[in-house]
């Protein structure tokens, strides 16, 4: 019998970044306290997570796009998770809610497939919305493709994915996940070595 392939995919932010993409950019352009606002409200629970995601395009939208790509280019990353990817660039990829004219240098540099939201650009910044990536829809691809999906996240856009996933595992390699990614995970890793062990373990 044949061995069903297995796709891992990981959120971008927090979990295979040391730190949230969106606050180092509010910080570097001096709009921080804006961003960290809706920040906590969504995470608190208290604006949806589309709603709170368009309003904090609306203020960074206005950035030089080439100047944000290249900003978050140099964003930390987890050496062990990035290894695993690496070493495993066929069977994984990235999806993620943020802008994919912001994190393209970013991915490049991490090397393997990645699903964004996507915007117009127009004057060399962002003009509108033209695509907010939904998890679910990702993981639902590949499981069409014959594949058993591990999705690895932690925050209120991944619970969907990871409800829809063969295998969801909640990372806490940054910060804490959120409740609904506790409620819909079947792992909780709270080590990055622990992580990679687990990774290796499904593969």
């Amino acid at each position: 019998m044949k061995q069903e392939r297995t796709h891992f995919i990981f959120d971008l932010d927090g979990t295979i970044t040391r730190e949230e993409t969106l606050p180092i950019i509010a910080q570097h352009f001096g709009v921080t306290a804006e961003i960290e606002a809706l920040t906590q409200k969504t995470v608190q629970g208290n604006i949806p997570f589309i709603e709170s995601f368009i309003r904090r395009i609306y203020i960074l939208g206005k950035l030089p796009v080439r100047e944000v790509a290249q900003l978050l280019s140099s964003v930390p990353l987890h050496e062990g998770v990035l290894q695993f990817i690496r070493e495993h660039a066929e069977a994984c990829s990235i999806a993620t809610g943020n802008l994919s004219p912001w994190i393209e240098k970013l991915v490049a540099r991490i090397g393997c497939a990645c699903d964004a939201s996507e915007a117009v650009i127009e004057d060399g910044r962002v003009a509108k919305l033209a695509h907010i990536l939904r998890k679910e829809d990702v993981v639902r691809r590949y499981q069409s493709l014959g594949q058993r999906v591990v999705f690895i996240g932690d925050g209120n856009n991944d619970v969907e994915a990871m409800r829809t996933a063969d295998i969801a595992i909640a990372s806490a390699l940054t910060h804490d996940p959120v409740p609904g990614v506790l409620t819909v995970a079947d792992y909780l890793v709270l080590q990055e070595a622990a992580l990679c062990r687990q990774l290796h373990q499904l593969s």
